[in-house]
């Protein structure tokens, strides 16, 4: 009764409380080990004994068990290759555990002999097994020992004839006897390095590097593959990449891992011949991209917009006087996409110039940020003990892109030369507080790279060949790098790459198509920052108002709302009254509620006139009458005065919240009998002229008097 009072009790407690109170928990699937298998053998061999003795049993049976376990465990042990010492312990242990049950059925197994030479058997079986298992275990740690010495061993023959060969060849073309101390295999396939310790006497790396295309003639190695010299561990080391298969041949897109980045981490730009990423570091440092027509240019830009892209930190500013087409293709989808697709998508790129005016106010805006962050990020600077803004999600850096900026720095024009003046400002003073520049050049020459803050400040710096000579001097991009020859990099997209972590060799970026932008930008709409409350009041109306209707006119000029119409091109479209084609103005017409169709029409129409004949004014208090200067509107807005007033205080009266043209349309009705149509002619001339500003898109749109528009003077 007691041990079941226990045992009741034991199993009533809780799962810890019980393995507490029990001790260790037993393996029941776990082998056995030495001791546990020596005492299964022994009181196997005596419950089978007293068994036998009791009811009878033939002695021999024991016997001839033991044999045939013995037989087995032999059979076994070979197939799984066991030592011949493991194979003989285990078999001994059947033989004698089968002899003693054996004997003891035939002498009586509960005497003390037969007791005692049990014990002294399991003790025997235990110190043999354990023996046993000690062995395999050497056995077994020598043999991986041993298969690790031969690849080793064949490794580092590898190794040595590699070293030989290179030691003989550096001493045949450059006339330096080296001693190789390592020979490290790319883990990609495609090369190795050497490290090796130069000769007494002064001997420098540049010895070998200038005679990079001699050593790797003498190789036999494709084309698109070098042998280059860098610097070592110290000034007496050098280190040999030397690429054995070609890998820039090929035409990789970029790739599909939309992840998100950090400026302090590293910006992917493409690769090098090793298949590895080369990253830049722009916190502090500005870049130069040089590139003739032909060479991928356009494509290095997309890439390093993709980057800035990701980046969770990183605003970017794109100016490209060319129509804006390199940063276009990171606008059109959110523009697309109000009203047509998702709602709430941002422009892969936070400003975009296509014009000089443009250009100017985002110069200006960013010497502005630059200087009043100075002032009003003191107390952070001083927080973090540093002279460089710690730039975050929250204090982004603006990364200003200008495509063939390089040639505005070098033009005579006038105005370029305005331009290039507000360039070098940006780069000058701009540094610590977070705003950096990438210029594009169409070539590597004295007219380009003879400023002396270009040369100093873009430390990070691309030179794409696609085997063009003409206006590529390297040694001038390049200034210390030996041995560089455009004709090493004769594909598109290919050339050299050069930053103050990663010395100038080869290097090829990734083909990135129109899709893929899109994708991108789709991607990581959520994950652009926004500039900080303090930039942005320093940047001023134009920064805020960036996204303006008259702003970003051209950007919209060619956006169709119908996917099929995109692809086939714009079609005529047919009168709707009478025969006569021409200027249809039957969207002005009184009619009621409109359509979201007809709006968009209106909106079309009006941007259309604005972008070709440009607005017009307002007809004067008095007689006077200004003189005809093209197709005048106005006398469609003759009896609207009015309305007009009353309709611009309303959204005087609408405050910060503002209000939408269907909402004063509907209090203008009944008095004036104004129609949604011309209030949304009026918010429109009212958005250019800036009284008044947009905010929102597609059926979220509303409208905020200046008075109350956040970030412009006088508002709230």
């Amino acid at each position: 009764m007691t041990i079941n009072t226990t045992t009741s009790k034991n199993t009533s407690k809780s799962p810890k409380k019980q393995q507490d109170s029990t001790g260790p928990v037993w393996d029941w699937a776990a082998g056995h080990g030495p001791v546990t298998g020596a005492l299964s053998a022994t009181t196997g061999a005596f419950a089978v004994a007293t068994t036998g003795a009791a009811t009878g049993m033939p002695a021999g049976w024991a016997l001839t068990a033991g044999v045939a376990g013995a037989l087995g465990h032999t059979i076994a042990g070979l197939r799984v290759r066991n030592a011949g010492r493991t194979i003989a312990t285990r078999a001994a242990s059947w033989l004698v555990g089968a002899g003693w049950t054996t004997w003891a059925m035939t002498t009586g197994p509960l005497t003390w002999a037969a007791l005692g030479s049990l014990a002294t058997i399991g003790i025997g079986m235990g110190a043999a097994a354990r023996t046993a298992s000690l062995y395999e275990e050497a056995r077994e740690e020598e043999a991986l020992a041993a298969a690790a010495r031969q690849v080793a061993a064949e490794l580092s023959a590898d190794r040595r004839a590699i070293a030989a060969e290179w030691v003989d060849r550096i001493q045949r073309v450059c006339g330096i006897t080296l001693r190789v101390l390592a020979v490290e295999m790319w883990p990609t396939g495609t090369g190795f390095t050497i490290d090796a310790e130069l000769p007494a006497g002064g001997t420098t790396y540049d010895r070998i590097a200038k005679e990079s295309a001699k050593l790797s003639a003498d190789a036999r190695l494709p084309h698109g593959c070098t042998a280059t010299a860098g610097p070592g561990i110290h000034q007496g080391r050098v280190l040999i990449d030397v690429t054995t298969a070609d890998v820039l041949s090929a035409e990789l897109t970029y790739p599909t891992d939309y992840g998100p980045l950090s400026i302090y981490t590293g910006l992917p730009w493409g690769y090098r011949t090793n298949a590895e990423e080369i990253c830049a570091y722009l916190r502090e440092q500005c870049a130069l991209v040089v590139g003739p027509t032909g060479s991928g240019k356009t494509n290095m830009v997309h890439v390093i917009l993709a980057s800035f892209a990701r980046a969770t930190d990183v605003l970017t500013w794109v100016i490209d006087l060319n129509a804006g087409s390199a940063g276009l293709p990171w606008v059109r989808p959110a523009l697309d996409s109000q009203g047509q697709t998702t709602s709430g998508m941002r422009p892969g790129v936070d400003w975009l110039a296509g014009t000089y005016d443009e250009a100017v106010l985002m110069l200006d805006a960013a010497v502005k940020v630059a200087k009043h962050r100075k002032m009003a990020y003191q107390d952070l600077l001083s927080q973090a003990n540093t002279d460089l803004l710690p730039v975050s999600a929250s204090i982004p850096q603006v990364m200003v892109v200008i495509d063939e900026g390089a040639e505005i720095l070098a033009s005579n024009d006038p105005q370029m030369r305005k331009l290039a003046a507000k360039i070098l400002e940006v780069i000058r003073i701009a540094r610590a507080m977070g705003i950096r520049t990438v210029l594009t050049a169409l070539g590597a020459t004295g007219s380009v790279l003879g400023n002396l803050m270009i040369r100093r400040e873009a430390k990070v710096r691309v030179a794409l060949t696609g085997g063009e000579t003409e206006g590529m001097d390297l040694s001038k991009l390049f200034p210390g790098s030996r041995g560089l020859r455009v004709d090493q990099a004769p594909y598109k997209g290919s050339g050299f790459m050069g930053t103050p972590e990663s010395p100038a060799a080869l290097f090829k970026n990734w083909r990135i198509l129109p899709n893929q932008i899109r994708d991108i930008v789709t991607a990581t709409s959520d994950r652009h920052p926004v500039l900080d409350t303090t930039s942005a009041q320093a940047a001023g109306p134009a920064y805020t108002r960036r996204w303006d209707t008259g702003r970003t006119a051209w950007m919209r000029t060619y956006l169709s709302p119908d996917p099929a119409q995109a692809a086939t091109g714009p079609t005529s479209t047919p009168a709707t009254s009478g025969t006569s084609g021409g200027l249809n103005l039957s969207a002005l017409h009184d009619t009621s509620e409109s359509t979201p169709d007809e709006e968009a029409a209106v909106r079309a129409f009006m941007e259309e006139v604005d972008a070709h004949l440009g607005n017009t004014p307002e007809p004067p208090v008095g007689d006077e009458r200004p003189a005809a200067t093209g197709l005048n509107l106005s006398a469609l807005r003759e009896g609207d005065s009015d309305a007009r007033q009353a309709a611009l205080a309303l959204l005087l009266a609408a405050g910060p919240e503002g209000t939408g043209a269907s909402a004063i349309a509907r209090e203008l009705a009944d008095d004036f009998g104004t129609t949604r149509q011309t209030v949304v002619g009026w918010l429109k001339a009212w958005t250019d002229d800036g009284e008044a500003v947009r905010i929102g898109s597609g059926t979220k749109t509303r409208y905020v008097h200046r008075r109350h528009a956040p970030g412009t003077p006088g508002g709230e």
